[in-house]
């Protein structure tokens, strides 16, 4: 009963606190040894080390005149000071805009100044940072992390006489993700009013004084971050950060540092399950509690593998940066609706929609529009027209296609930006997808439209090869007549392509545009 008491009142102090940002103080106090972060570098902090370089760095914004509501743009790969640096935000009332570093210094410099920044943390890593800097004139404050970069401040040297203890005015921070950018720039998905997150939204996820987190995905991207970075933080347990992705590395970790709780998407789930057996098996995993995936469609075999592989402790998600209803569905649903990510929400509403503007019926796929929370919810930063644009009514689309089947369970079935529209019929890529890699040859599939003369559109295969596989008309074939016995004449790829390597953002989802963009050089695409 006692230790009931003692965890109740540590929740309460948590929600306390989350109110102004000040749950890692809480954690420092009540843990202040325990690790809160190891990292790729060898370099780890415990929780009263990351609480006291987020205090030092929060002074170090207000002498430089950062105010809350002012930006901060982190360029950063997966190091320590990614949390510090979220810590100091969340009570800074700074907002923070993690940045992709992979990306090519004009494209960095660009979401630097749309997102107003003040304040750049750049990782000594990313070889255009200093190029960056110098096309960013509204910044007031450059730190460097893991090394010196010519025309910042190192972040060790700036921290170093700066006192650690709680700041006594903390104010909430806000947090802005920018969109993936597939057609044109990126956008900023900005909420005036900065979300408040309590710790009773992790309950249920089996997380206690034992647990570890890997986030083995990118934290500059929503899902690694919110599942993996705040999570961890959220719950005081141990994030052990990974740099880049190897699946028996990612294996090997998962076993022997006892990772209970992590976040992936389906390529994850592939390239883990591609390991020979001999591998999986030095491995044991039955310590794995909770497994978090979504960002990309996930075929139906391969999430069937992996619950019999890990048990039933996956648990899917469909939302996206600009937030929605949010649709969740654990292994034991899943597997009574195979290839569903979950039943209509019973707070906001879930509207699929036609090209008409009608309601589609059950089973009828059609645009998905979430409901907007009281408030308005999300806007697209300074770019009233595509936030418009994005909008029925109260209702909003992030431009992806599915349907409701007869119990309200929702189904993907692709994008509206990537629907191929075939003699006036449209067909969705996905389901071509889902079928596709069921055969023993695919390792991973991405159907386009290509350019016809009659049809507008005909549908394409573009297929990469498990290992022992090679590229032949006779297995192209093959391919296709499996194909035939799934899915209906009008779907089935009329050509197949095979190639080396499909495109993938960070985030795991196959860049479809990238794929397709090759067919239709010279000619401009009707949608």
């Amino acid at each position: 009963m006692e230790d009931l008491k003692e965890r109740v009142g540590l929740d309460n102090r948590l929600d306390e606190a989350a109110v102004n940002g000040m749950t890692m103080a809480v954690w420092a106090d009540v843990q202040p040894d325990k690790t809160a972060v190891v990292d790729a570098y060898g370099k780890s902090r415990t929780f009263a080390e990351v609480n006291a370089n987020a205090n030092r760095l929060a002074r170090l914004f207000r002498q430089h005149g950062v105010q809350p509501g002012d930006s901060l743009a982190l360029v950063c790969s997966n190091r320590a000071e990614f949390i510090e640096v979220l810590a100091a935000t969340m009570r800074a009332g700074v907002r923070i805009t993690p940045v992709n570093w992979h990306l090519n210094a004009d494209e960095i410099a660009y979401i630097i100044n749309d997102c107003e920044a003040k304040v750049l943390v750049g990782d000594v890593r990313v070889a255009v940072i200093g190029e960056v800097a110098t096309h960013c004139p509204h910044l007031t404050l450059k730190l460097s992390v893991g090394g010196d970069i010519d025309g910042f401040v190192d972040y060790d040297t700036a921290l170093g006489p700066l006192d650690g203890s709680d700041i006594p005015d903390p104010i909430l921070g806000n947090q802005m993700m920018y969109t993936s950018g597939t057609t044109g720039r990126p956008k900023g998905v900005f909420r005036p009013a900065p979300v408040v997150t309590p710790v009773s939204i992790l309950a249920g996820r089996g997380y206690d004084d034992t647990s570890i987190q890997l986030c083995a995905g990118p934290a500059y991207h929503a899902a690694p971050l919110a599942f993996d970075v705040r999570a961890a933080m959220g719950t005081g347990s141990t994030l052990i950060f990974m740099d880049k992705w190897d699946s028996e590395t990612v294996l090997r970790n998962i076993s022997e540092q006892k990772v209970t709780h992590l976040h992936m998407v389906p390529i994850m789930f592939q390239r883990l399950l591609d390991l020979p057996a001999e591998v999986k098996a030095k491995y044991p995993v039955d310590h794995v509690r909770y497994i978090v995936h979504g960002a990309a469609p996930c075929p139906p075999e391969v999430k069937q593998a992996m619950i019999e592989w890990f048990g039933p402790v996956l648990s899917e998600y469909y939302a996206g940066s600009e937030g929605g209803a949010g649709f969740t569905i654990n292994s034991d649903e899943w597997l009574q609706k195979p290839g569903s990510v979950g039943k209509r929400p019973a707070l906001l509403q879930v509207r699929i929609i036609d090209e008409q503007g009608n309601d589609c019926p059950n089973g009828v796929p059609g645009t998905i529009y979430h409901q907007l929370p009281p408030g308005g919810g999300f806007q697209y930063y300074k770019d009233e027209a595509k936030t418009q644009a994005s909008r029925v009514g109260e209702f909003f689309t992030m431009g992806d296609v599915g349907y409701f089947d007869e119990d309200d369970y929702l189904f993907l079935t692709g994008r509206s930006a990537e629907t191929i529209i075939s003699g006036g019929v449209n067909v969705y890529p996905q389901e071509i997808d889902n079928e596709l890699i069921k055969h023993p040859a695919v390792a991973d599939s991405s159907t386009v439209g290509i350019p016809h003369p009659e049809w507008g559109e005909q549908v394409k295969a573009v297929i990469m090869l498990n290992e022992g596989y090679e590229a032949s008309d006779e297995l192209a074939h093959e391919i296709l007549d499996f194909a035939r016995k799934a899915l209906p004449g009008f779907k089935v790829p009329r050509s197949l392509d095979f190639v080396t390597e499909l495109p993938r953002s960070e985030a795991g989802k196959i860049q479809r545009n990238k794929v397709r963009a090759p067919y239709w050089e010279g000619r401009a695409r009707q949608i």
